[in-house]
């Protein structure tokens, strides 16, 4: 069951660039929302996003706060709702990867990964639904940003995979849970998408190629492409949908080895 509310408010963490910032302007373009919470590491780049969001006639409220430590997750969810009033939908965006063999991973980097990409989604997710619970009307959405590493195993990527996979099943628990308080609680798992988090993919034509012979749609993906599916999922149109995950990776966690080659499709035409 939906909301059935216009003006809604949501968050979206680490919306001050890449996957974020798509998602935080596509809610505001979709004219279903009242304000939008901006956060990220950097004020002067949450402010940039926060006031573009208010050129397009939509509310916006920058907040500065590091996923990876728990005060801050109040902080920010405290804000939006001290600010707004209400939190009708969250989107836990932000996330850190770092190339480590595992030999010369510190658990200082393994905390900091877990902290920011599996422990933050929880904490934000656990604030927000005290307020999704008593507000009038009741529920609301929470979108979780994982990746197809929560299904492809990452080599050098331990505690990125890991907490990915850990999202997923949290997804899935809190939508059981929070069914019956009307909260859908989904992920939106992207695959290679162009962002700072993918720059090799621009800088390393190699690696472009290794990664395009992965992808079946053989091209990489857009944040916007991302962001179209969580303003869906966020909206009244998805009213149905909970503790599902959607893979927005052109085909990435098929088997593209599997894909017909021009070969296979010469072999298929029928002869004479």
């Amino acid at each position: 069951m939906g909301t059935g509310i216009k003006g809604k408010i949501a968050i979206v963490t680490g919306s001050s660039k890449g996957i974020g910032k798509a998602i935080a302007l596509a809610l505001a373009k979709s004219k279903d929302y009242s304000g939008i919470v901006v956060n990220g590491r950097k004020m002067e780049e949450v402010r940039e996003v926060a006031d573009h969001i208010k050129k397009m006639g939509c509310d916006a409220l920058a907040i500065e706060a590091d996923m990876s430590k728990e005060n801050d997750c109040v902080k920010l969810i405290e804000g939006a709702n001290k600010y707004f009033g209400r939190i009708d939908v969250l989107v836990n965006n932000a996330g850190i990867q770092q190339d480590v063999p595992i030999e010369d991973r510190t658990t200082e980097q393994w905390y900091k990964t877990i902290g920011v990409d599996l422990t933050g989604p929880f904490i934000c997710s656990r604030e927000a639904v005290k307020h999704m619970e008593k507000q009038d009307p009741k529920g609301g959405c929470i979108i979780n940003i994982t990746s197809v590493h929560e299904r492809i195993p990452k080599p050098h990527y331990l505690a990125y995979a890991t907490s990915k996979a850990g999202v997923e099943m949290m997804t899935k628990t809190m939508a059981l849970e929070l069914a019956k308080e009307n909260i859908r609680v989904n992920s939106v798992a992207p695959g290679a998408i162009q962002t700072d988090m993918n720059i090799a993919l621009k800088e390393n034509s190699a690696e472009l190629k290794k990664t395009l012979e992965q992808i079946p749609i053989g091209r990489i993906g857009s944040p916007e492409e991302v962001a179209n599916v969580v303003e869906f999922l966020a909206s009244d149109k998805a009213s149905y949908v909970t503790g599902a995950s959607f893979f927005v990776d052109g085909g990435m966690t098929l088997y593209p080895l599997f894909a017909a080659t021009s070969d296979h499709e010469q072999e298929r035409k029928p002869v004479g």
